[in-house]
């Protein structure tokens, strides 16, 4: 045991107090609530202090020795000094610090549960300590205009003896070796549910206080006994408790003196808020001290003038006026009400239960689609209650925000954190709501690697070494015990992935389908996420997913129901990813498709596409885009295909002339049908769908458009009779304007029914207009129309005429 001198100590207090963690000071307020308190010694002499978690007997400890600085190897006795702050004497102490723990002094709760805790396990073996018969609560009480803040506990208290030892050294964890008394007697079996292991948590409470009163009264003791330690000083006193109006039954008080700047936290509603959040489901009921009002009716004075009209009228009832005032009082209000479901058996609490949890809980409205109850045992063991929520989060951006707030965990009943970054569930399944309460993850650890908080985060753990560096004291976290607690986090994170999952499964096999499609409405978007972030859960991910198809336009289908409906030779799983169903539906790559009575995914989500190419495959089909080059629906034939080629093969190389550039080469097309051409993207690059899709990014970088883009191969149906007149003009006149005019249009017109956008929507519009003034002026235009037409070229028809009508040979005459 080592004694720090008093400059150290009063460094260390100072630096707690320093601005910068001014405003994290609702986190430490929170910790008057529950502390992690330590263990007890060997010679089981058990004892709790309120919010301590250094409430230990001081054992003969070898001293730690360092070369050069002979105040860590030596232990100063305390010395006793005269105090006229009450009537009886005081005794003055200076601290002790165990250095071997100033890596533990992280940790943001006071803990008067353990108090409860062991006072209820001790009263089994030792019934005279509980003769009392006081009610085993927490009871808080505050004074916003003075600053004040009253913590008291009915729980086992404390000795003077105990607390010399208990808040006199600094780490030093009474509940730490109070169980380890139990795991070496005979209850080692025992269900304690002791919070603290450090020690450090009261000590926490100088960081918003100036002063600190602890009055304990321990069953064990006739007397009671204050203790009282200041903010700036490096000494404590201890007397005892003579006023009677402030004798306890049993128990502790804590009162913290605020400072100045953090009275605010003396508030009776905030004090509610802090214990709502922090121990809403602490095994023990917390009180806190409450304004509450009732209404009632009073009397009201008559206005004179009013009277002596009444006065008038003898026969007229007299009747008595009244108003409704309220009428304010103050009085005790139990704040943790909601009680901890998850600790009990699954078979014990019904469905009604677990909704009235879920709605009180997470402020839900509405009750949850399913939700799922299990206890983890094996390298950690944890428990924890998921729901899958009937709607989506309000806010839009909740897919691609992991921190939802939608996992409370809880470390032996106590609030740890809900602002995760992905730590227990990936950001896909953010939506998922649940506790998880964890016996196996030590809070101080726990919360510097699940826990963004300024208060313990890696730059908080370094301020406070860094003040200790000062003296020479060089500690550092254990990297060891950092590696073990992330392997538990992640062993957790994957069973509690698994469980979602399940959940989510048994919405998709249940016998009411709307379930599913409400589910899918709103977290769908969600899931094919997960396939592009999760790799490792594909194969769970995947029979959850729902599309439309060119079979089912109506009513979504699994890809186990798609497998199913697969013709016998069918290799692959097609899809097209569109903008809409209606274009999916009227794109020519189906046309084919369909004749064979193929079926087809529609893909008319933005984030289908990218999705399914992350899956590539599903019960061993591999997933092909009927949008892209080399499709291949199983029906080849060689001969067929070579005089295809023969026949053709210069009319592709004469439209391929005309189109230069624009495409990297033209093809006999095995998926038209009906449609002249169509454009299709090469196997590597992009699909039409995603290059629009691209082309939309409001922060897309335009000049990676060119080289992302795919190669366009221009696909022609030999059948159709628009490409065989095209083939005798190559023939005959394979220079003639107007047949490559029509290769123009031809492509044009390929490239808005294939998805992609025209470069020159102004040229593609010239020349739709041209091609129907040529049709309609053949059809309905009239005789005046045509001699205007021949009036604008007056040479042409009159050589005509001259040749037709000779006067000479019509007359006979030489």
């Amino acid at each position: 045991m080592h004694r720090l001198s008093k400059r150290s100590v009063k460094s260390l207090l100072r630096s707690s107090t320093a601005a910068r963690y001014r405003d994290v000071a609702a986190p430490i307020s929170s910790s008057h609530f529950f502390y992690q308190s330590a263990d007890a010694d060997s010679k089981g002499r058990w004892y709790s202090v309120l919010t301590s978690g250094r409430c230990d007997i001081i054992e003969s400890t070898k001293p730690f020795k360092t070369r050069n600085e002979p105040f860590l190897g030596c232990r100063f006795e305390s010395t006793a000094v005269a105090s006229g702050a009450s009537d009886s004497p005081s005794e003055k102490f200076e601290y002790q610090a165990e250095v071997s723990r100033l890596m533990d002094l992280i940790v943001n709760s006071l803990n008067a549960s353990d108090a409860l805790d062991k006072l209820r396990f001790l009263g089994v073996t030792e019934p005279e300590l509980l003769k009392d018969a006081v009610d085993l609560d927490i009871r808080i009480q505050t004074d916003k205009e003075n600053g004040i803040i009253t913590i008291t506990d009915s729980g086992i208290g404390m000795t003077r003896q105990e607390l010399v030892d208990c808040l006199g050294t600094i780490a030093q964890s009474g509940t730490a070796k109070f169980l380890k008394a139990l795991k070496d007697s005979k209850d080692a079996g025992a269900d304690s549910n002791l919070i603290g292991q450090f020690g450090v948590g009261f000590y926490s409470a100088f960081l918003v206080s100036e002063r600190v009163e602890v009055s304990t009264k321990s069953p064990k003791s006739d007397k009671q006994y204050v203790w009282v330690g200041e903010a700036n000083s490096s000494t404590y006193t201890i007397r005892e408790e003579t006023d009677p109006a402030k004798q306890l039954p049993r128990g502790t008080r804590l009162t913290l003196y605020l400072k100045r700047d953090d009275k605010g936290y003396a508030h009776p509603e905030r004090v509610e808020k802090l214990v709502k959040n922090y121990s809403q489901f602490v095994s023990f009921p917390i009180y806190t001290w409450q304004e509450k009002g009732f209404t009632k009716e009073v009397e009201v004075d008559e206005d004179p003038a009013e009277a002596n009209k009444e006065g008038q009228d003898e026969t007229a009832e007299k009747k008595k006026k009244t108003k409704k005032v309220v009428e304010k009082y103050w009085d005790w209000e139990l704040t943790n009400e909601t009680q901890p479901i998850w600790l009990r058996s699954p078979k014990e609490v019904s469905k009604e239960e677990y909704n009235e949890f879920y709605k009180n809980t997470f402020n839900e409205y509405l009750e949850p689609l399913a939700s799922s109850h299990f206890t983890t045992e094996g390298e950690v063991e944890f428990r924890s209650v998921l729901f899958v929520p009937s709607v989506s989060g309000m806010g839009k951006d909740d897919m691609i925000n992991p921190k939802t707030k939608n996992i409370r965990l809880y470390v032996k009943r106590v609030f740890i954190s809900d602002d995760f970054d992905g730590e227990l569930f990936p950001r896909y399944l953010s939506f998922i709501k649940g506790v998880v309460d964890s016996n196996d993850l030590p809070l101080n650890v726990s919360r510097e690697i699940l826990q963004e908080s300024r208060i313990v985060s890696a730059s908080g753990i370094q301020f406070f070494l860094r003040q200790w560096s000062i003296y020479h004291l060089h500690v550092k976290l254990s990297s060891d015990k950092l590696f073990h607690v992330g392997c538990k986090v992640r062993i957790m994170r994957k069973r509690l992935v698994r469980k979602a999952f399940e959940m989510i499964q048994g919405i998709a096999l249940s016998e009411n389908r709307d379930d599913y499609e409400k589910f899918w409405e709103n977290f769908g978007k969600h899931l094919k996420l997960g396939c592009i972030e999760d790799r490792e859960n594909h194969k769970r991910i995947a029979p959850l997913l729902r599309f439309f198809s060119s079979q089912s336009e109506n009513e979504m289908i699994s890809l186990d129901e798609y497998v199913e409906n697969m013709k016998p030779d069918q290799k692959d799983i097609y899809y097209i990813a569109s903008d809409s169903v209606t274009s999916a539906r009227n794109t020519p790559f189906l046309e084919k498709l369909l004749e064979k009575d193929l079926e087809v995914l529609f893909l008319v989500d933005p984030i289908d596409e990218v999705a399914v190419q992350n899956l590539k495959a599903f019960k061993e089909k591999n997933f092909i885009d009927i949008s892209k080059e080399d499709l291949d629906l199983g029906d080849k034939n060689e001969d067929r295909e070579k005089e295809i080629k023969q026949e053709f093969g210069q009319t592709c190389d004469w439209i391929k002339k005309r189109l230069g550039d624009k495409v990297a080469s033209v093809q006999i097309s095995n998926r038209l049908s009906s449609s002249p051409c169509v454009l299709v993207s090469g196997k590597f690059g992009w699909s039409a769908n995603m290059e629009r899709l691209m082309k939309a990014q409001t922060v897309g970088d335009t000049s990676n458009l060119e080289f992302m883009r795919s190669r366009r191969v221009f696909e022609i149906n030999p059948e159709h009779p628009i490409i065989r007149t095209l083939t005798e003009a190559c023939r005959s006149t394979p220079d003639d304007e107007e047949a490559l005019r029509a290769i123009d249009l031809l492509y044009d017109a390929a490239l808005v029914s294939s998805g992609f956008t025209p470069e020159n929507p102004a040229q593609l519009g010239g020349k739709i207009y041209e091609m129907m003034n040529f049709a309609l002026a053949g059809k309905w235009g009239t005789v005046s129309e045509y001699q205007q037409q021949a009036n604008q070229q007056p040479h042409i028809p009159e050589t005509v005429e001259a040749e037709v009508v000779e006067p000479v040979e019509a007359g006979g005459h030489k």
